[in-house]
């Protein structure tokens, strides 16, 4: 039979065919010789009122979940896979033909030569059942695919029930959708969409995911053993599953049988045959991570959960948090964020170098990119793990006595961004930039000058009782961290050494509402309720004097984001893990994308990075430093830096902001079980972790000097 000659008959049994399945289907007695009458009378009897001529003409149609891919800031490196169901859909020429031939020769020979419904078949198998033989389903490949989309495309749980549900209904709806089905594609096109489809059990649907569960190889490098094995998982994933002690032998006795199709359909050669049947069985499976725990081991954890938690906040994924995981789960998307691995490594390096795991004391270290917000690196000396069946007692005494375990070595909780049930720690004398930002916009120069004394009676009223009142008064009196911290200062002096009795003052001056604001536009989200009630409105605000001293809860992730508006030239960008997220289609999505805002001058920004060169031993190029609180900074960078120390009451919080033009790197040691804890924490610690982080990153970059006022 020529190639013509089969088109012209297919055409024709394609006519003939949908008319005699129509009225088939439809109640009416057609004259078969291969339907008895009772069958006949049967099927249409149990076909029930719906004509088929009256179901839809047109089958819903959309791909199947398919797995979601985030990778490092590269492009190259995977750093985790989301998914419902692991599957990624694969074109058929990456599909290996003995994987093609296989399928057919397990679900449906006659493939190739029907036009959706194999007729013969289903008259065959009704009666068959009829009279009480082994059950047949006599679908085709075409018309399994029909049932798959079916139950994907289902709205609702009864939809998808009934997609699968045996009923001479279903197999109506099928048949019917087939025949449409065959009209529109190819019959490569239907074997590519079924074999993205099909499930192969442990988790694994679709071919390329069978490839990957059993063999860890991709479907083009399928052999005609590996391919015969997965073919004959498609009728009943868990009966013959190679990997229990029951399905092994079946799936062996399912692959030889499909072996010897294949050999009777003329697709491979007895010798081919033969090999392949000797090939054994494998029972293990490589089971895909799925989601940011399964990154632990590479310290990816903590950027993971970032990036997932900023997607669920995302509107352009759905309207609220289900239809978003689910669009994340499912959509197929290709994420490359904004993870620097060489930061991430070098952060998580730095942390071990001076810190373990098993430390109770958290040293969180926060990474941002100035002008664009891209989140860099995100590392701590914890692992990010659901296990936390070797966590230490928790060191807040009143939790261990309930039992209750402390969040190292192990946690998922967002340490170092917020969230949850983290709204952060206070992080001291960073936060007196926001102080000096204020004083410069309300123009206050560089070289403003105050006499600082050691202890300074403010105009701030607070509860009388208080150990930091003014003896006999209700006024705050704050000090310096030393006495000999006294004198004439201004905002180079003043930052550089960390004067408290100069900032107050400032903030004095300024009025603390305007320094709360500048606060807001550089993005410290006030997440404890406490300090959002401080900070509520300008009335309020006013009264906050402690809060040029850092007394508000903030992550280290807040504050190298704010820190980086300085050398933005007063840019805020708002924190995003994200460089590109393309759509299984190959759409470009926005989402992400930086999203800067000016809240400051250029001028202003540049004069306040100025004086923020003092604390870490750089100098101002406009004025005179003359101390520091982290003087080693600027040498072992060997880059111009800008940044701040921090330190809270009792020393219960140590922190240092460090950055260049191209990073900003801002480090918290903490305690986050227990903000009332005992411990002293160490900047001989948390300085050196985040310092030796920045000089590894701007290794082998060109030297570029921070630009002055009005350039």
């Amino acid at each position: 039979m020529t190639s013509s000659t089969r088109k012209r008959d297919r055409s024709l049994f394609a006519n003939s065919g949908s008319l005699v399945i129509c009225g088939l289907l439809a109640g009416v007695v057609v004259a078969a010789a291969s339907f008895p009458a009772v069958a006949m009378s049967g099927l249409a009897a149990k076909a029930g009122s719906e004509s088929f001529a009256e179901l839809p003409s047109e089958l819903e149609q959309q791909s199947a979940p398919q797995v979601s891919r985030i990778f490092a800031a590269d492009g190259k490196t995977q750093i985790a896979v989301m998914y419902d169901e692991y599957r990624s859909d694969v074109p058929l020429s990456e599909i290996s033909v003995n994987m093609q031939n296989a399928i057919v020769a397990a679900e449906d020979h006659q493939f190739y030569e029907h036009n959706g419904v194999d007729l013969k078949g289903v008259a065959r198998a009704f009666v068959n059942n009829k009279q009480g033989g082994s059950q047949q389903g006599a679908s085709t490949l075409t018309m399994q695919y029909v049932r798959m989309t079916l139950a994907y495309t289902a709205k609702t749980p009864s939809e998808a029930i009934a997609a699968t549900k045996d009923t001479p209904e279903r197999k109506i709806t099928e048949m019917k959708y087939a025949i449409q089905i065959e009209k529109e594609l190819t019959k490569k096109q239907i074997l590519e969409r079924y074999l993205n489809m099909a499930p192969f059990g442990n988790s694994a649907y679709g071919v390329y995911a069978g490839s990957q569960v059993y063999f860890k190889k991709k479907p083009k490098d399928l052999s005609i053993a590996e391919a015969a094995l997965l073919a004959g998982m498609v009728k009943a994933p868990t009966a013959f599953d190679p990997t229990t002690a029951s399905g092994y032998p079946q799936a062996l006795d399912r692959r030889n049988y499909i072996i010897d199709n294949m050999l009777s359909l003329k697709m491979i050669t007895a010798q081919q045959a033969a090999d392949a049947k000797k090939v054994k069985l494998g029972h293990t499976t490589n089971h895909p991570g799925n989601g940011c725990t399964q990154v632990a081991k590479n310290n990816w954890g903590f950027f993971c959960d970032y990036f997932y938690r900023w997607w669920m906040t995302q509107e352009e994924f759905g309207a609220n948090s289900y239809e978003r995981e689910r669009q994340l789960k499912s959509g197929g998307y290709r994420v490359v964020t904004s993870l620097d691995l060489k930061e991430q490594a070098a952060a998580r390096k730095r942390i071990t170098d001076v810190s373990s795991d098993n430390s109770r004391n958290a040293l969180l270290l926060a990474a941002v990119q100035p002008g664009t917000g891209r989140v860099q690196a995100l590392a701590a000396n914890r692992k990010y793990s659901l296990d936390q069946s070797k966590n230490k007692p928790n060191s807040n005494p009143d939790l261990a006595a309930k039992h209750i375990k402390g969040t190292y070595p192990n946690t998922t909780n967002p340490l170092l961004t917020g969230g949850g049930d983290i709204t952060g720690y206070q992080a001291g004398s960073v936060f007196k930039m926001f102080t000096m930002v204020a004083a410069l916009e309300n123009g206050f120069g560089l070289d403003h000058s105050i006499n600082s004394p050691p202890t300074y009676k403010s105009q701030y009223v607070i509860d009388p009782s208080s150990d930091s009142a003014c003896k006999g008064t209700h006024f705050w009196c704050p000090k310096n961290a030393s006495a000999s911290e006294a004198g004439t200062f201004n905002m180079w002096t003043g930052f550089g050494k960390s004067v408290n009795t100069f900032f107050v003052p400032l903030e004095e001056q300024v009025g603390a509402d305007k320094v709360v604001d500048v606060a807001k536009r550089f993005g410290i989200q006030f997440r404890a309720a406490s300090d959002a009630k401080l900070v509520k409105d300008d009335a309020t605000a006013s009264t906050f004097g402690a809060f040029t001293l850092g007394v508000t809860s903030s992550v280290p992730l807040d504050i190298a984001n704010a820190y980086a508006t300085l050398a933005g030239d007063g840019m805020y960008c708002t924190p995003t893990p994200i460089q590109r997220i393309t759509s299984a289609a190959g759409t470009k999505i926005d989402a992400g994308q930086p999203n800067c805002k000016r809240v400051v001058s250029k001028d202003v920004a540049r004069k306040a990075l100025d004086a923020a060169r003092c604390p870490v031993g750089d100098q101002a190029q406009l004025g005179s430093c003359n101390g520091a609180t982290a003087p080693q900074v600027r040498n072992a960078v060997g880059h111009p830096v800008f940044g701040k120390t921090g330190t809270t009451d009792a020393d219960k919080t140590a922190a240092l902001v460090v950055g260049t033009q191209d990073t900003v790197v801002a480090g918290y040691l903490v305690n986050p079980d227990w903000s009332n804890h005992y411990d002293h924490m160490d900047h001989g610690v948390v300085n050196p972790a985040v310092w030796r982080t920045v000089a590894d990153y701007m290794e082998g970059r060109p030297q570029e000097e921070f630009k002055k006022p009005g350039e």
